[in-house]
C-alpha cells in the first residue's frame, strides 16, 4: 500500500535550492523558486534564453557545468529537471544520502518530493496533489481557480466559461491564441488570456512573461523558449511563425504568449498574418501594456487633468539617426504631452539629446521604471536632460520604460 504524502509549505527564503538541468522544465520550475525567495543554484552545461536572462540578471547562480555532489553542499532541496534517468537517478541518489528531498520530472515515483498543481490569488496560494497522477491534481487545482475567480470577481463573471472558444471538453483543435501576458505580475494576465493558457497543448513563450504562469502549465504541455534576450541568443521571427504554423496544422492548440500586449510592439501582427496565410485560425487576446502599467505602477498616469492631455508610445530600439528609424523625434520634441519610449535604453542618450535639440526642455521630468509590477521594481526618476547620465549611475537595465513629461511629478505632494 502506497502512503499518501504529507503537504508541507515549505518557506524557502535564503536557503539554497539546487535545480539540475537547463532546459523546458527547468524554465517552468525555477519561477516559483525564485518567488519563494530560495537561493537557487542552476547546474547544467546550457541553459534556455530565459534561465539565461534569469542568471544575467543575478537572481540565480549558474554553474555551466554537469552535477557533482558536492554541489548539494549546504542545500535545502533539490529538483532534477533532466530527462536522462541514469543522470537523474545519480542525483537523487546523492541526495538521499545527504537526507534532502528531491524532486524528479522524470519519474515521480523514485521522488522523495513532489511539486503539487498550484494556483495563486493574492496571499492565497492552493497546492493540490493527485496521488501522483497530474492530470488529476491540474484537474482539480482548475476546478479550485475557477471557484475562486468566482469568489473574488464582484459580479461573478469572472468564472464564467466563455463557450465562444471552447473548452476543455469540447475545444477546436489547429488554433492558435495569442495572448498577451501583461507587463510582468503574474495576475495582471487577463481571465480570458488564463483560461486559453489552462486549454493549451503548446505554449510558445517569450522572455517577458510572468514565469509563475509558465509553472502553472499542465506537466504534459509543450512550452517552446521563444526568448528573445537583448544583445543575445534569439529565434528568428520567421522560425516563431513557423513553430505556431506547424503544431497548429498538426491539430494542437497553441498560445502564444506575450510581455504585455501582442499587437504593442510585440509582432503579433507579423505571426497573425502568417497563421492567416496558413489557413490557421487566431483569437487574439489583448494584454495589459506596459507603457503604461508601468508608469502607474510607479504613480505616473500618463495623462493627467491640467498637465497632459496625450501621451504618445515610442519604441527607442533604434537610434534616432538610424537610417532604419520611422520614428519622427523632432516632431515629438515638440509636444507637450507625455513621451513614452520603450526598449529604448541603449539609446537613451542619443535620444535624450535629439529630444532637447528639438526644442524640448532639458528640465523636462523624466522617470525609468525596470520590471514593473514586479517584485524587482525600480523606479528612477529625473530630468530630461540628466536622465541617461542617472541612468548609467543607478545601473538600470531592460526590461525598463522611460517617461518624460509633467506627469512624472503630477502626483507629488
Amino acid at each position: 500500500m502506497t502512503s499518501n504524502p504529507y503537504p508541507l509549505g515549505l518557506r524557502l527564503h535564503g536557503r539554497r535550492v539546487v535545480v539540475v538541468g537547463g532546459g523546458a522544465v527547468a524554465t517552468r520550475r525555477v519561477p516559483a523558486l525564485l518567488d519563494a525567495g530560495a537561493d537557487v543554484l542552476l547546474v547544467a552545461p546550457e541553459l534556455t534564453p530565459a534561465l539565461r536572462a534569469q542568471a544575467d540578471a543575478g537572481r540565480l547562480h549558474w554553474v555551466p557545468r554537469r552535477f557533482v555532489p558536492e554541489d548539494l553542499d549546504g542545500a535545502w532541496l533539490v529538483q532534477v529537471a533532466v530527462d536522462d534517468s541514469m543522470a537523474a537517478a545519480s542525483v537523487s541518489a546523492v541526495a538521499a544520502e545527504r537526507r534532502i528531498f528531491c524532486v524528479r520530472a522524470d519519474d515521480r515515483t523514485a521522488a522523495t518530493a513532489w511539486t503539487p498543481a498550484v494556483t495563486r490569488h493574492g496571499p492565497v496560494t492552493v497546492a493540490v496533489l493527485g496521488g501522483g497522477d497530474p492530470r488529476r491534481a491540474m484537474t482539480v487545482r482548475d476546478a479550485i481557480r475557477d471557484l475562486l475567480a468566482v469568489r473574488l470577481a464582484p459580479d461573478g463573471s469572472a468564472g464564467r466559461p466563455d463557450a465562444s472558444s471552447g473548452t476543455a471538453g469540447g475545444r477546436q483543435a489547429g488554433r492558435v491564441a495569442l495572448v498577451g501576458a501583461g507587463p510582468g505580475d503574474p495576475e495582471l494576465i487577463t481571465v480570458k488570456g488564463w483560461r486559453l493558457l489552462t486549454e493549451a497543448d503548446v505554449v510558445v513563450a517569450d522572455r517577458l512573461v510572468p514565469g509563475l504562469l509558465l509553472d502553472e502549465l499542465r506537466p504534459d504541455v509543450e512550452l517552446v523558449d521563444a526568448s528573445k534576450i537583448p544583445y543575445g541568443p534569439s529565434r528568428a521571427q520567421e522560425e516563431i511563425n513557423q513553430i505556431l504554423v506547424d503544431r497548429a496544422l498538426a491539430g494542437a492548440f497553441v498560445v502564444r504568449l506575450k510581455g504585455g500586449d501582442p499587437y504593442v510592439f510585440g509582432r503579433g501582427g507579423e505571426e497573425l498574418l502568417a497563421c492567416a496565410a496558413a489557413g490557421v485560425p487566431v483569437t487574439v487576446v489583448p494584454g495589459v501594456t506596459s507603457s503604461i502599467a508601468a508608469p502607474a505602477a510607479a504613480g505616473i498616469p500618463v495623462t493627467h487633468r491640467g498637465v497632459a492631455h496625450e501621451f504618445t508610445v515610442v519604441s527607442g530600439h533604434l537610434a534616432p539617426d538610424a537610417p532604419a528609424s520611422l520614428v519622427r523625434w523632432d516632431a515629438l520634441a515638440g509636444l507637450h504631452g507625455t513621451l513614452v519610449i520603450l526598449m529604448g535604453l541603449k539609446n537613451l542618450a542619443a535620444i535624450t539629446a535629439t529630444l532637447i535639440a528639438h526644442g524640448r526642455s532639458p528640465q523636462t521630468p523624466a522617470a525609468v521604471v525596470q520590471e514593473a509590477t514586479t517584485g524587482t521594481q525600480r523606479v528612477l526618476r529625473s530630468t530630461l536632460g540628466e536622465v541617461a547620465a542617472d541612468l548609467l549611475a543607478a545601473e538600470l537595465r531592460p526590461p525598463a520604460v522611460v517617461v518624460v513629461g509633467d506627469v512624472v511629478d503630477a502626483l507629488d505632494g
